[in-house]
């Protein structure tokens, strides 16, 4: 079946959210210099800002991370279930360090985010949102497609 393309959003919404709330972690990739992938299990979290997606990763600040992001700033997040229900998200991810946009985000993984998926954050970062180990991703989706698994139906919004 073919891919249709969503002119908002909003029409795949649902679909997305559910999804997330369902599979809940998913599979980060990233690409090193020599434009190899590499790919990590995460638990970002999402909200819809001005009618667009946006995540919300809190994470360490590992050097393979950052070394990636750094050279490519790239990525993709695929959510997937034997179902074969399934998102996959290519965005850009940056680095925020502000204490507000941190603590904005630390709050959405306390209270289990819009997405109705979180957990409590002081478990890794003892310290709350100061914790000097705590770092943000903020991920800007510019494709989202939303494939559902009893009859292959596949969506795509882009922001382009």
């Amino acid at each position: 079946m073919a891919a249709v393309k969503v002119s908002s959003f909003s029409e795949i919404e649902n679909a997305f959210m559910t999804y997330i709330q369902d599979i809940v972690y998913c599979t980060m990739i990233t690409v090193d210099k020599k434009n190899r992938p590499r790919a990590r299990v995460l638990l970002p979290i999402w909200e819809t800002v001005d009618g667009k997606p946006v995540g919300w990763l809190a994470a360490y600040k590992t050097p393979v991370k950052v070394a990636h992001l750094a050279n490519n700033a790239h990525t993709t997040y695929s959510y997937w279930n034997p179902r074969q229900n399934a998102v996959f998200i290519d965005s850009v991810s940056r680095w925020v360090d502000d204490p507000e946009t941190k603590k904005y985000a630390w709050d959405l993984y306390a209270k289990g985010s819009p997405a109705g998926v979180g957990y409590n954050p002081r478990n890794f970062w003892h310290l709350g949102p100061a914790d000097p180990k705590y770092h943000v991703l903020r991920i800007e989706p510019w494709r989202v497609q939303v494939l559902r698994g009893s009859d292959l139906s596949s969506r795509i919004w882009t922001d382009e």
